[in-house]
C-alpha cells in the first residue's frame, strides 16, 4: 500500500491514439474506423490510484513494473469472485506507459496477473478490454477470447469495451 501513493502516477503517460475498433455484430467480429485519443490527465491519474488503492483494500492485487523507480506498467486482480461458478476474478487494469510499449511488459504483468488469480482460487480472468485494434491484438496473444458469462455491472461502465476471458 505504502507504494501506491499520491506520486506513483505522476510520470506515467497512458496515452493511446486509436484508429480502428473492433466491434461484435450477430456474434461476428468486425472492424471499423473509429478515430479518438486518450490520455489521463490528473484527475484521471487520481482516481487509477483510489482504484488501485481500494483494490488492495479489498483482497485484490496490484503489481508493477518499474524502470530505475519510475512506474512503466501496472496492472490488477479485484479481490471479489463472480460469475454463475463463482470462478472469475477482474483485470480491471492493464497499462503500460506508451514510451515503454513493445517491450513485453505488458505481457510479463499479464502473466503475473493470471498466476496471481489462480493462486487466489480463480479459474477464469474476466477483462472489459479497450476494442481498438491494438489492444484486442494483445489479449489475442496472450490466450484471451470472448467471455462465456457476460458481468452485466462491468459491461455498463464502458458499453463498448469487448467482454474477454482468459481460463487459468
Amino acid at each position: 500500500m505504502e507504494d501506491l501513493d499520491t506520486t506513483l502516477l505522476s510520470r506515467f503517460n497512458r496515452y493511446q491514439e486509436t484508429h480502428r475498433v473492433w466491434y461484435i455484430e450477430d456474434g461476428q467480429w468486425k472492424q471499423k474506423d473509429d478515430y479518438f485519443v486518450e490520455r489521463w490527465d490528473e484527475d484521471k491519474k487520481r482516481l487509477v490510484l483510489q482504484d488501485l488503492q481500494r483494490c488492495l483494500q479489498t483482497g485484490g492485487i496490484v503489481v508493477g513494473a518499474y524502470l530505475a523507480d519510475t512506474l512503466v506498467g501496472f496492472a490488477n486482480v479485484e479481490g471479489t469472485f463472480f460469475g454463475s461458478h463463482h470462478e472469475y476474478l477482474e483485470l480491471p487494469y492493464i497499462h503500460v506507459t506508451n514510451e515503454c510499449r513493445g517491450k513485453r511488459i505488458g505481457k510479463e504483468l499479464f502473466a503475473l496477473c493470471c498466476e496471481k488469480a489462480k493462486s487466489k482460487g480463480a479459474t477464469k480472468l474476466y477483462i472489459a478490454a479497450h476494442p481498438s485494434v491494438e489492444t484486442q491484438q494483445f489479449y489475442r496473444s496472450v490466450g484471451c477470447v470472448l467471455a462465456k458469462e457476460i458481468n452485466q455491472s462491468i459491461y455498463e461502465k464502458e458499453p463498448l469495451d469487448i467482454q474477454l476471458e482468459r481460463s487459468l
